[in-house]
């Protein structure tokens, strides 16, 4: 067999071996999307947030990291349709689920990450790469919405900065293996990675669910003394990844608790982070119909609300 057949042999072999979502890998390596844009989903008001205003808000931190890595944000808010949702969807190169206090079940947050979630699985098995990340609410999310149901359980780890415990296989992981040595050696030796959570997914849990088992790769596990739970995990054939830990907090919020670590160390797990998932958003190659559409949803046509440094949330965006 003459070897540019035999090339293309192979590779069509490979795809059959893996899914759809992975091989997009390689026919995007090649071509980038250097404009990447991705939703950041709304979640509804905290009840005791003095400053709320509307239906719903996003922590500009969680703006100021994609921005910092070379993406644009789209705000997605609550309580829109299912069409309305897969526009955006078709429009967009990614998505991230923050962190926040609303229910994982019967919130509108909820709802609209699990049609976001079921477009994106279907998206990816088409051969058409969409990345979504989840950070510690969102990492939460998602694991209710691919077991189909909450086995989340408490944990002492409401403010307190650890070190990551790296599984085997962590250095070769997707999001993991380009990143620097001596960072990869920060975050399993130095408390950088913040942590404000009162529920965990535990190794446990995660062990006795064969849903998750079959989904989920784990790359790092944390411990609040008695319970051992998961803080970074990787999906073994979709470009979904989420951190229990909050990377965003270092470089972006700056409310003098326990747990906050503006060390440089976790400044360039942000970036790393941030950078990685952005990467990935650049495989992605939605795109609004019209550039007028484009400016209209980007989040520049919006402006954050000023909370004072000793909030949890420096800056909010608010919508209604």
């Amino acid at each position: 067999m003459p070897r540019t057949a035999a090339a293309v042999f192979a590779v069509l072999i490979a795809c059959l071996w893996c899914s759809p979502a992975l091989c997009a890998v390689g026919r995007t390596r090649q071509q980038l999307n250097y404009r990447p844009i991705i939703g950041v989903l709304a979640q509804e008001n905290l009840p005791w947030d003095q400053f709320a205003r509307g239906s719903s808000y996003i922590a500009a931190s969680y703006v100021k990291y994609l921005e910092a890595a070379g993406a644009r944000v789209v705000p997605i808010r609550i309580n829109r349709t299912e069409e309305e949702y897969a526009k955006i969807f078709n429009s967009i190169n990614g998505l991230l689920l923050p962190g926040g206090d609303v229910d994982l079940q019967t919130s509108q947050f909820s709802r609209a990450a699990k049609i976001f979630y079921n477009l994106a699985l279907k998206a990816n098995d088409a051969g058409d790469y969409f990345p979504i990340w989840g950070t510690c609410q969102g990492f939460q999310q998602l694991t209710v919405l691919t077991a189909n149901k909450n086995l989340l359980t408490l944990t002492d780890t409401k403010a307190v900065a650890l070190p990551l415990t790296l599984t085997s296989v962590a250095p070769s992981s997707r999001l993991f293996r380009n990143f620097p040595k001596d960072l990869l050696r920060s975050l399993a030796n130095e408390n950088i990675t913040a942590n404000f959570h009162s529920w965990s997914l535990s190794m446990q849990n995660y062990s006795r669910n064969a849903k998750l088992r079959r989904f989920y790769k784990i790359l790092s596990t944390n411990s609040d003394g008695k319970k051992e739970f998961i803080s970074t995990m990787e999906a073994n054939h979709y470009p979904f990844y989420a951190v229990q830990w909050h990377p965003e907090k270092s470089p972006f919020e700056w409310v003098d608790k326990p747990g906050m670590v503006h060390s440089v160390s976790a400044v360039r797990a942000s970036f790393y982070t941030a950078s990685f998932f952005v990467s990935e958003a650049m495989k992605n190659y939605h795109h609004y119909p019209s550039p007028d559409e484009e400016d209209k949803a980007l989040i520049y046509n919006f402006s954050p609300v000023y909370r004072g440094f000793d909030a949890v949330f420096v800056q909010n965006y608010y919508f209604d």
